[in-house]
C-alpha cells in the first residue's frame, strides 16, 4: 500500500492537501524514519506515525549562539532595539525572540502556551547602535541568578570601539556621572550628588591612520555610558559623520561556556563580547592627542 493511502486510512477526515503537507513538512515517519513522498510502499507491520508541526524559525535578523531550557543568547545587529520603546514596539530583540520561545511553547502545548505566553525575561541590554551578545532567560528563578551577577559585577562586558586620534596610554580607566535630561537622553555631570556613577576601563588595541581601536570593559552598565564617558574624556567616536558605524571588532572567539539549567546560573561569572558601538561626534579621546583628519 502507498504511504499517502495509508496516511487517509488513519486520518479519515484529513484532505489530500493536508497529508501533502505532512509529508513535505518532515512530520510523517514509517518505522521512526522520516519519509516526504507519498508514493512510498509501506507493509501492514510498518509503523507509520505523524508528528507534531515545527516551531517557528528562529528569526533571521538575529543570530543564535546558544539555547537550552534555561537561557538564549543572541547576537544582535546594530540598527535594532532590544526591547520597545514608545516609538518602536514592534521591531525589537526580545519581540522577534518572544515570538520564536512562544510558538515553540505552542507546538508543544498550545493551551497552556495561550495561557501563560511567552515565558522570556529581560536580563540586561544594549543600545541600538551597538551590536553583541544578549542573554535572555526563560524563567524568572534564571532572570533572578543572571541579574544578580549584573548587580554583583561579577560579569564580564567588553567592547571594541574606533575612536579619532591617538591614544597615548596603553590603559585606563574612564569614571564620571550620568544622569537623563527631561527627554531622556543621557548625559555626562560634573555635579557629584546627581547621576549615577559610570566606570569604563580601556585598552589600546591597535592604532591606525589617526584613530585607536579600543577594548572597552564595562564596570558598571548604564545606558549610553561608552558613549558619554568617551564624550567626557574629550574624545570621539567613530570617524566622519555624526552616526559613524564602527568598525566589527571583538565578536566572540568561539562557543560560550555551556550554561547551566534554570536556577544554576551562579557558580562563574558570565563574559559578553559586543562587537562595535556607535556613537555621536562629540569630543576627543582619554589621555589622547588629536589625529590628523
Amino acid at each position: 500500500m502507498r504511504l499517502d493511502r495509508r496516511l487517509h486510512e488513519l486520518f479519515p477526515g484529513a484532505s489530500g492537501r493536508a497529508i501533502k503537507h505532512w509529508l513535505e513538512g518532515g512530520r510523517v515517519r514509517v518505522t521512526g524514519h522520516v519519509v516526504r513522498r507519498g508514493d512510498v510502499a509501506v507493509g501492514s507491520a510498518d509503523r507509520v506515525e505523524l508528528g507534531p508541526p515545527p516551531g517557528p524559525s528562529f528569526p533571521t535578523l538575529l543570530r543564535l549562539v546558544f539555547e537550552d531550557d534555561a537561557i538564549l543568547v543572541i547576537d544582535k545587529p546594530p540598527g535594532l532595539l532590544t526591547i520597545a520603546t514608545e516609538r518602536e514596539r514592534v521591531r525589537t530583540a526580545y519581540r522577534l525572540l518572544a515570538d520564536y520561545v512562544g510558538g515553540h511553547r505552542a507546538s508543544a502545548d498550545k493551551a497552556k502556551a495561550r495561557r501563560r505566553g511567552p515565558r522570556l525575561f529581560i536580563v540586561h541590554r544594549l543600545d541600538r547602535e551597538t551590536s553583541g551578545l544578549i542573554v535572555f532567560a526563560k524563567s524568572s528563578d534564571a532572570k533572578r541568578r543572571l541579574q544578580g551577577q549584573f548587580e554583583a559585577r561579577a560579569v564580564e562586558r567588553r567592547y571594541a570601539a574606533l575612536v579619532e586620534g591617538i591614544v597615548a596610554d596603553a590603559r585606563g580607566r574612564l569614571r564620571s556621572r550620568l544622569r537623563e535630561n527631561r527627554t531622556l537622553r543621557v548625559r555626562h555631570t560634573r555635579n557629584r550628588s546627581a547621576g549615577r556613577e559610570a566606570i569604563t576601563d580601556y585598552r589600546v588595541l591597535e592604532h591606525g591612520n589617526g584613530t585607536t581601536l579600543l577594548e572597552l570593559s564595562l564596570v558598571t552598565g548604564r545606558r549610553g555610558q561608552i558613549r558619554e564617558l568617551l564624550h567626557a574624556a574629550v574624545h570621539r567616536v567613530g570617524s566622519g559623520s555624526a552616526r559613524a558605524r564602527l568598525a566589527h571588532r571583538g565578536r566572540p572567539a568561539g562557543r560560550p561556556p555551556p550554561a547551566q539549567p534554570a536556577g544554576q546560573h551562579s557558580g562563574g561569572p558570565v563574559q559578553l563580547v559586543a562587537g562595535h558601538c556607535a556613537g555621536s561626534s562629540r569630543g576627543r579621546c582619554p589621555g589622547a592627542t588629536p589625529g590628523s583628519s
